[in-house]
């Protein structure tokens, strides 16, 4: 294989980084589609066992797919880099079992275990249904890891994007369908399991497209390399070595994630049963429990218009990480700190907006997308997690920077120290009956400000050239707190004397919103033109709006 220049490397990665954020920005946009109607189509205790059954399956395939992908594919491109074919080829066997193992274990739980998980790992016994048809999912994406790994191993982000893009469209599509179908057949509790069918479906044709894509790569393949692969216990070890801690990381979020699930669950049918007088039965089910379902189901329903600010960080964080590194390894590190600060700046520039925004305008948005929802439940949660939401960005952008420097294990500190304030606030708030589900999103906003709080303390305090933070934070909250205030002011100024109904007083808040927030933005000389240069097509932006 013939070696590649400096200038084929950076285009090579950065090409590869292009793809993978574009394919992560389709699938978000795809999630935020088939969210919305989902929403609309079960009833909310029916989502709550939708989105209870998901965490499980969340925290089993962080556990089995979190850091190997990774370990894999630096694994095959060191070895490729070096031409030791046989060390590829020997290092994807091994990995390929190792995904395969961990699949087979997470199948084998999800469904021969599937009726005590649900009721005692998450406190909804009725999910149990939802919870095994997620058990081929779980089987089909192990596997896919592998080859993932592989190709990105061999600088081809293509079929990984590609086959995430797959994943997500069969989900929308057959996902819906299913639970429109199950619904009108075999009652309104089945509709959860018809959406996470379509999940299923969906693993199941993004594997079949990944394995062709192998085969016709591999088919008549005679070549063989000279070197001598290492053994296999070593190879295992390797990868082990670098998987384990990206793993612990993502395995904390995804546990402390569990746990609140259950915890919010007990604690809601607790109080439905213990003050409210609902029945609950010896097996966990009853009044008690639905009522309990449907307050966690409307959670869920905010949680998916909660998720889209922050995910809109992927590409950002993807352009941090080889900026910043390749900064340091010129020794330059005021270069290092003025891409960091840059990309704090833009990433709150999109942040602050969206989450102020949400916060101003919580209850009509939920009213917007979701008619049937209970507004009075909803937009509150909304609001408050519109607040969180800024901070969950700005722990990704912290991560980055973190990364970037090569300090991978502290981050993990921080997300467990943050959960465990997660869980002792939402077991304080939830567990009190004048809060209830009302807690839950304060214990959300809690556990990010900490999590952020010590990110920002560690950046400082272990990077020699640390990004400021107080100019890359107060520029963008300005415009968007003024932004807020209008939209608010704009939203009560078209219901009250225009008489307009809510969905057309929220779009046009929206809209006025977004103007007054882009106009204070080039007044105020908010972004500049390096700033811009992090984004695609920067500087014919800064051309267009004139920023120097």
């Amino acid at each position: 294989m013939a070696n590649l220049s400096e200038s084929q490397k950076k285009s090579t990665f950065f090409g590869g980084a292009a793809i993978l954020a574009a394919s992560a920005i389709a699938v978000k946009i795809i999630g935020a589609i088939y969210r919305i109607p989902l929403g609309n189509i079960l009833p909310d205790e029916v989502m709550g066992d939708y989105n209870s059954a998901y965490n499980i399956y969340n925290f089993f395939l962080t556990i089995s797919t979190a850091g190997l992908p990774v370990a894999l594919s630096k694994t095959i491109s060191e070895a490729n880099a070096l031409g030791r074919k046989n060390q590829v080829d020997k290092t994807f066997r091994v990995a390929f079992l190792t995904f395969l193992t961990m699949g087979l274990i997470s199948f084998f739980c999800m469904t021969v275990l599937a009726a005590p998980m649900a009721e005692i790992v998450i406190s909804n016994p009725k999910a149990v249904y939802c919870v095994m048809a997620l058990a081929p999912s779980v089987l089909c994406v192990c596997v896919m890891s592998a080859f993932r790994g592989y190709f990105q191993g061999h600088f081809d982000m293509r079929p990984t994007g590609i086959s995430q893009v797959i994943e997500a469209g069969f989900k929308l599509v057959v996902g819906l369908a299913l639970a429109v179908l199950f619904m009108k057949t075999l009652g309104e509790n089945f509709g959860s399991v018809g959406a996470i069918i379509g999940v299923s479906c969906g693993s199941v044709v993004a594997l079949i497209y990944i394995l062709f894509l192998f085969f016709r790569a591999h088919r008549g393949r005679q070549v063989r390399g000279t070197d001598r692969p290492e053994a296999s216990g070593r190879i295992l070890s390797n990868l082990l070595k670098l998987a384990v801690p990206i793993t612990l990381g993502s395995a904390a979020t995804s546990l402390v994630t569990l746990i609140d699930t259950k915890l919010v669950m007990s604690q809601l049918t607790d109080i439905f049963h213990r003050v409210d007088g609902l029945i609950l039965n010896a097996d966990g089910t009853g009044a008690a429990l639905d009522a309990a379902r449907g307050l966690y189901g409307i959670y869920s329903k905010t949680m998916s218009i909660y998720n889209l600010p922050f995910s809109m960080m992927v590409p950002l964080t993807a352009c941090i990480i080889p900026a910043v590194s390749a900064a340091l390894a010129r020794r330059d590190r005021r270069e290092a700190q003025k891409v960091s600060e840059s990309a704090l700046r833009v990433g709150l520039l999109l942040a602050l907006p969206m989450g102020m925004g949400l916060f101003a305008l919580g209850g009509p948005i939920m009213g917007l997308l979701f008619p049937a929802i209970d507004v009075s439940i909803a937009g509150p949660l909304l609001s408050v997690l519109g607040l969180a939401s800024i901070f969950v960005a700005l722990q990704l952008l912290c991560n980055s920077i973190l990364q970037a420097n090569g300090m991978v294990n502290l981050p993990i500190l921080a997300v467990i120290i943050g959960g465990v304030v997660k869980i002792l606030v939402n077991y304080t708030l939830v567990g009190n009956p004048d809060i209830r589900i009302n807690g839950a999103p304060v214990g959300t906003l809690c556990c990010f400000i900490v999590i952020s709080a010590l990110e920002i303390f560690m950046i400082r305090r272990a990077i020699p050239s640390p990004p400021s933070f107080l100019r890359a934070f107060v520029k963008p909250f300005i415009p968007s707190a003024v932004m807020a205030l209008a939209a608010w002011g704009s939203y009560g100024l078209l219901t009250n004397f225009l008489h307009l109904g809510n969905s057309l007083a929220t779009l046009g808040a929206i809209f006025v919103g977004v103007v007054v927030y882009l106009v204070l933005v080039l007044v105020l000389r908010v972004i500049s033109k390096d700033d811009l240069a992090l984004m695609p097509k920067g500087d014919k932006i800064a051309k267009i709006l004139h920023i120097q």
